[in-house]
Formats: C-alpha cells, sequence, structure tokens
C-alpha cells in the first residue's frame, strides 16, 4: 500500500512539474490526464482531491505567478506580450484579473511590486506541492549566527487564533498608511505560546514590522519594541508558510539537545524577508527560524 501510494503521488508531482515547464503550452485537462497516465474522466477529481485546488485554478495562478515575475525582472518586456503568454485575449482582461489577484495594476506591479500580497495570492501554489512533501530537517540545515539587535513597531495579538488574521490585517493596514512597506522590511513573529495551546484563549504573538522610525507612544494599536540581538539558531524554512511547527519542534527535540547549547531568555521567533524577491525564489528565502542562545 505504501509504495503504491509513493507511486501514484510521484505521478501527480509529475504533472505539476509539466505545468512548470510548459505554462505556455497546451495544458488543458485531456494533456495533464496524458502526463499523469490516468482517466481524463477522473483526473480533475483526483488533482482537487489531492492538491486542494482545480487544476484550471492551478494552471491559472501559475500562468499569472510567471507573468508577475516577467513584469518585476529588469528587461522591458509589453504588457501585451506578457498577457498572451498568460493566456489572455486582451491586455485588459489581463489587467483586470491581475488587479483582481494582487491589488495592484501591471504598470504598478511593474514599477513598484508589493511582495505581501503576492505571497498571499500564490500561496496555493506552494501548498499544493507541500500536501506531498515531507519537509526532514537535519543538523546541516541549522546555523549559529550573531544577530544585530533590531527595532520594531510591534502589534500584540492575544487570545484565539482563529482571529490572527484580522491582527495581520489590522498590522499590514497600519504599515501601508505609515509608509512602512513590509515588501521592503523585515517582518518578524515572535512566538509566546504554543501553537494550539490547551485553552485556545492563551495563544500570544508579536507581529513586529522592522523600522528607523520611533513609533508614537500615544498610538493606539502599535509599540515601539526590539527583536534583541545576541547568537541565535537559525534554520531556513523551505518555502512560505505560517506553520513553523514542524521547524520548531526539531530545534527543540532534536537539534538542541545534539547540540549543547543552552536557549536564551526571549521566545522562539521568525523572519520574512520580501525584499529579497525576485532575485533568489520565494520558496528558497522567505522564512527563518530563530532559536535564541545564550
Amino acid at each position: 500500500m505504501k509504495a503504491a501510494l509513493q507511486t501514484y503521488h510521484a505521478r501527480m508531482l509529475r504533472v505539476l512539474d509539466h505545468i512548470d515547464r510548459h505554462l505556455d503550452g497546451d495544458l488543458d485537462l485531456d494533456a495533464l490526464s496524458r502526463v499523469a497516465a490516468f482517466s481524463k474522466f477522473h483526473f480533475h477529481r483526483q488533482f482537487m482531491a489531492t492538491f486542494g485546488l482545480s487544476v484550471h485554478r492551478y494552471v491559472q495562478l501559475a500562468r499569472m505567478k510567471q507573468a508577475s515575475q516577467r513584469l518585476a525582472a529588469a528587461d522591458a518586456e509589453s504588457v501585451t506580450e506578457i498577457a498572451m503568454d498568460a493566456g489572455y485575449d486582451a491586455p485588459d482582461a489581463f489587467a483586470r484579473a491581475f488587479r483582481q489577484r494582487l491589488g495592484q495594476s501591471p504598470s504598478s506591479f511593474r514599477k513598484s511590486p508589493d511582495w505581501e500580497p503576492w505571497l498571499v495570492a500564490f500561496g496555493p501554489l506552494y501548498n499544493a506541492r507541500s500536501k506531498l512533501m515531507q519537509i526532514i530537517f537535519s543538523q546541516d540545515d541549522v546555523t549559529i549566527r550573531d544577530e544585530e539587535p533590531t527595532p520594531v513597531a510591534m502589534l500584540e495579538h492575544r487570545g484565539d487564533r482563529a482571529m490572527l488574521g484580522t491582527t495581520a490585517e489590522r498590522f499590514r493596514a497600519w504599515g501601508k498608511a505609515a509608509g512602512l512597506s513590509a515588501g521592503k522590511r523585515s517582518t518578524f513573529m515572535v512566538f509566546r505560546s504554543e501553537r494550539c495551546p490547551a485553552n485556545p484563549a492563551d495563544y500570544a504573538m508579536d507581529l513586529c514590522l522592522e523600522t528607523d522610525r520611533p513609533v508614537d507612544p500615544d498610538d493606539p494599536l502599535m509599540k515601539a519594541g526590539v527583536i534583541p540581538g545576541g547568537r541565535c539558531a537559525v534554520l531556513r524554512y523551505p518555502g512560505n508558510t505560517n506553520n513553523l511547527e514542524p521547524a520548531a519542534t526539531y530545534l527543540y527535540r532534536e537539534w538542541l539537545p545534539a547540540s549543547g547549547e543552552e536557549v536564551r531568555d526571549f521566545p522562539v521567533y521568525c523572519r520574512r524577508r520580501l525584499a529579497l524577491i525576485p532575485e533568489v525564489p520565494a520558496h528558497e528565502v522567505v522564512v527563518e527560524l530563530f532559536l535564541p542562545l545564550k
């Protein structure tokens, strides 16, 4: 049974690889079912059940992602050419779809990409692959670094994790209003409780945005804070994710006991550095998890 499941998953991943390599080609249901060697009458349901989104949706997102990366690239291709290659009959239709997906027009994105909504918009592509890929960490994935203190504007979330999305929206809105785009600065999440405490009301986490400006002490939402400097064990997570529990579990359960290190009196935290996109692929640079050490 295990061998059969692995073979099945390999056939599905072969489809994703084919899509990524042939975004300007024929990617209809018939063609992709042949790549997977499954019946076309069932393939769309198999794909949806495996990846959580339809074949059409995956192809649409993959083409739009490629289009956005071409827009942000240094060489100046026309929007019309990019729109046609993305499967749109006219630039206007492409522009409407692009704005709906990313909140910017193609020309605005070309001049000043906002990478935070970009990561959200194309998260389903990474999530689809991660459903079939178990990430296994090793000692070689962890480095020990000396970090400099980082002044931040901080928004505290206290209470049920189900409300974290609302807190995150307020955090992003504050950053934009203050002219502190998260796409150009590091953002941090400081985890002050476990991911799923026995009492959901005990969940605690700080959302932080790097800043070199003072935070108004009378600001009703944000506080001034500092991510302290010092030695840290750093584990880079291979992909954009909001669930770093597997990485944290590895650090605490396996890496720390074997390292001989002792932890410092500051919670584990993560950093996203969106400004590195698109020079380095998002799935390689997005998230680093820090375990502060003595």
